[in-house]
């Protein structure tokens, strides 16, 4: 197991006794680096792969009082390097070791909306996006982040949303995303007008931990309220859908400690009759693991989130580029997460050890 470096750009390498490779692009783990390489490497390094869902739960027990996002990300990263190296052994693409490529194309969502634009320039992005993509449904970020009912500015959030309906029309689909901008009762009142605008689902009404406050707002609409995109704990995600805090679970790949857990949560979520749509912000050569897992996952929703903020610049150092072409990103079918990346670039990755 290598973790590994180029610019800021940062891999994961795991290697078999019988010299198969499998390597991950990782997202934001630089912060976790001590617990990556002290920690989570050794424990995998000199295991057997094929125990990989055993070895996912006896790191937790071996260091449960770390369960987090900083704990879990770096599980995450090994875990995916490892699931592309079995894949690369078997010969199969991960989604068929995770159960069966059940489709080949996923139809996504346009998502990397931002709050330093105004109402108007934001909507521009996504009628842009819209038009350069093919893709029918986008969502936009309102309110503040986590910013106790304040809007990015004055009245941001209602002119935005309503003119998205009026320039986008109601053949694209629309949803929301407040990132915890809200209490419950200003969270009612904005799902509200989100609702009589045709919105399709209300990500993150209230700050994540406040579980109370987002199923008030849940149960107050009649519009599905998304979340669980911060959460690392599986119970916690059975608890929130045991009591339906919300309609719909989006667990990030990364985050809730890589494809395993995940699939996890997307079981708990079937049982229960609710689609999974998880959180995504990567659509470089780290896109290929929502599209693997979305391309085995029964119950993921009409769409799945891909940034869009633009035209991508061609890049050289992987392949392939993951383009959306009318609305859908094709899955790869090669062995293992479905990206090669360039073998010069790789070997300018620096070691990285502490």
């Amino acid at each position: 197991m290598e973790y590994l470096r180029n610019g800021k750009s940062t891999f994961v390498r795991a290697t078999s006794t019988d010299g198969v490779s499998g390597i991950v692009r990782t997202k934001e783990i630089e912060d976790f680096t001590p617990i990556l390489v002290r920690r989570v490497i050794p424990f995998f390094a000199g295991k057997d792969a094929r125990d990989l869902e055993s070895l996912i739960d006896e790191i937790y027990i071996k260091h449960y009082k770390w369960a987090g996002q900083p704990f879990w990300s770096p599980v995450a990263a090994v875990e995916q390097a490892i699931w592309d190296m079995l894949g690369r052994t078997a010969k199969k693409p991960v989604a068929d070791l995770m159960g069966g490529m059940i489709r080949k194309q996923i139809p996504v969502y346009l998502s990397g909306s931002g709050r330093e634009t105004t109402a108007e320039e934001e909507v521009d992005v996504y009628v842009r996006g819209v038009q350069e993509t093919g893709t029918k449904a986008v969502k936009f970020k309102i309110g503040g982040r986590m910013s106790r009912n304040l809007d990015a500015y004055p009245g941001r959030t209602k002119t935005m949303v309503e003119l998205a309906r009026k320039r986008l029309g109601d053949n694209v689909v629309l949803y929301a995303d407040a990132n915890g901008s809200y209490d419950a009762k200003h969270g009612i009142e904005v799902g509200k007008m989100l609702e009589g605008l045709g919105f399709k689902f209300f990500e993150e009404p209230c700050p994540w931990e406040e579980v109370s406050e987002t199923k008030r707002v849940a149960d107050a609409l009649t519009m599905q309220v998304a979340g669980g995109e911060q959460e690392s704990s599986l119970w916690k995600v059975q608890d929130m859908i045991e009591r339906r805090v919300v309609d719909i679970i989006q667990p990030d790949l990364n985050y809730s400690g890589g494809l395993i857990r995940a699939s996890r949560i997307a079981r708990m979520a079937r049982q229960a009759k609710m689609t999974i749509v998880p959180h995504n912000t990567q659509t470089d050569a780290a896109a290929c693991k929502i599209l693997q897992f979305a391309a085995a996952t029964p119950n993921i929703g009409v769409h799945m989130e891909f940034p869009h903020r633009g035209k991508p610049a061609p890049v050289s150092w992987y392949s392939p580029n993951f383009v959306i072409r009318n609305g859908h990103v094709d899955v790869p079918t090669t062995p293992g997460l479905g990206v090669e990346f360039d073998p010069a670039y790789i070997a300018k990755c620096e070691k990285v050890t502490a």
